[in-house]
């Protein structure tokens, strides 16, 4: 056998692995039986990726989920037949309906639909509108779509300039006739976006609904469907037009939770319902085609407003989460470093030791703009409540309410964007945009409206005596 033939049979496997692949005459795609110590296992053989390591077989098993057995434990590997796989996203010519509202999808680089490349490892995008409806062909019965590829990055590596392009992209899809934008987004860093455009693109006609999924489409478990089908409704028939961000509400299948982008943030690492209102409740629920609404106080969607883009950004700003012996030397490197604004996310009410009080002052002194937030993410800064905050107020210090870090550390930059007076900038900073400042908290929104585990309720009613 030649070397390119071993390798397209054997795609990813190195020793010891791939000689047990051999002494069983099995190869990559053969479906089998494997016995092993831990009992009988049935699937079809996957690839490995070039970094994986060599001790593990890796099956695809009749459930949809993958399983790695270790080599060690392998008796016998049965052949029970091959399937040749292709992971390639099968198109399907998108229906078009004049009766339908027109909606873009903005593509940022997040993984809306997908397939994994099993020989690299490698996600593959669906992004035209023939490969969505292919994956999901629920959008033809909701809208016309219309795809735009503006950038294709990792989230993490989103700057303000993306939002600013982004800002741009919504004003021309916006003016050019899209009854509502449905923007794919990376999920680690969604909930900076979703702030970012709140205050960059004000007055919007129509619903601006960003979207992302924790698990890529071949998997079982993949959020990516609904999500999908959740926010282009939302954009397509939903009357509230703001920035929302729509992901799961409760861990199963059941809807999806449309949050006020200013007062979102992602809360779990892999949680499909990792996106949290914090301070507040969400503004509606999307489920199988019916928006539900659970705030009255949004932007009703209105085709004769005029959308005002206000598209700045200084990057001189920085979020310092304070904890315990945090030294000024940092406050001090942030001044020396030309930084113009400094949102702290304060211990309980606000708060920040006294050896940081006076390299806040200097940094004061020397024109920067420093605001409190507070780390416990629920609830207001209260700095007068004890005279550790109201110290820190008489340096220059400015609370923020209830605003979030990330949101307030956005904001802050959007405000220097426009002028670096402190006064002007305060002004900026804590007249409320949309939701990102609220005179109270609801009373249900710490302990409920944020999805709730439905199917443990269930249970709970069913078996109580």
């Amino acid at each position: 056998m030649s070397t390119a033939e071993s390798q397209q049979n054997y795609l990813g496997y190195r020793d010891p692995a791939l000689s047990v692949l051999k002494s069983n005459h099995v190869r990559v795609w053969s479906e089998v039986r494997v016995c092993s110590a831990d009992g009988d296992i049935e699937g079809l053989i996957l690839p490995r990726t070039e970094t994986d390591n060599p001790f593990h077989i890796v099956l695809k098993m009749h459930t949809g989920y993958n399983i790695g057995i270790h080599v060690d434990g392998i008796k016998e590997i049965v052949k029970l037949g091959r399937k040749e796989v292709s992971y390639k996203i099968s198109e399907r010519e998108f229906p078009y309906d004049p009766a339908k509202p027109n909606v873009t999808l903005l593509g940022t680089g997040g993984t809306i639909a997908s397939r994994l490349d099993y020989r690299t490892g490698a996600v593959i995008p669906a992004f035209s509108p023939g490969e969505l409806y292919g994956a999901v062909p629920e959008l033809g019965d909701i809208a016309n779509l219309k795809t735009r590829q503006i950038y294709q990055i990792f989230s993490e590596n989103v700057t303000p300039a993306i939002w600013l392009g982004t800002a741009k992209a919504i004003q021309e899809e916006i003016e050019g006739g899209a009854d509502g934008i449905v923007i794919g987004h990376g999920t680690d860093t969604m909930h900076y976006t979703s702030a970012a455009l709140t205050f960059m693109v004000q007055d919007s006609p129509v619903p601006i609904i960003m979207v992302g999924s924790q698990r890529s489409s071949d998997r079982p478990s993949s959020d990516a469907a609904l999500n999908l089908i959740g926010a282009t409704y939302a954009a397509a028939h939903g009357d509230i037009a703001e920035v929302l961000v729509c992901m799961f509400g409760p861990t199963s299948d059941q809807f999806d939770l449309l949050h006020r982008g200013t007062r979102v943030r992602k809360m779990h690492s892999s949680y499909r319902s990792t996106f949290r209102t914090i301070s507040d409740t969400p503004v509606a629920t999307v489920r199988q085609g019916e928006i539900r609404i659970i705030k009255q106080d949004y932007v009703r969607r209105d085709p004769t407003r005029k959308l005002r883009l206000d598209a700045v950004f200084d990057e001189r700003v920085t979020i310092l989460y304070y904890y315990p012996n945090m030294k000024p030397d940092l406050i001090d490197a942030l001044v020396d470093n030309g930084y113009k604004g400094i949102v702290i996310a304060g211990t309980g009410l606000g708060h920040i030791n006294k050896e940081l009080c006076p390299a806040v002052k200097r940094a004061i002194t020397a024109g920067v703009h420093v605001y409190m937030t507070v780390e416990t993410l629920w609830g207001y800064v209260q700095m007068y409540v004890y005279d550790t905050g109201r110290d820190i107020m008489d340096l220059g210090v400015v609370p923020a309410g209830n605003m979030l870090p990330e949101t307030a550390y956005v904001k802050l930059g959007w405000a220097l964007g426009h002028t670096h007076d402190h006064e002007e900038v305060k002004k900026l900073m804590l007249t409320p945009i949309c939701g990102e400042l609220t005179d109270r908290e609801p009373i249900d929104g710490y302990l409920i409206m944020q999805g709730g585990l439905p199917e443990v309720e269930q249970f709970i009613l069913k078996h109580r005596r």
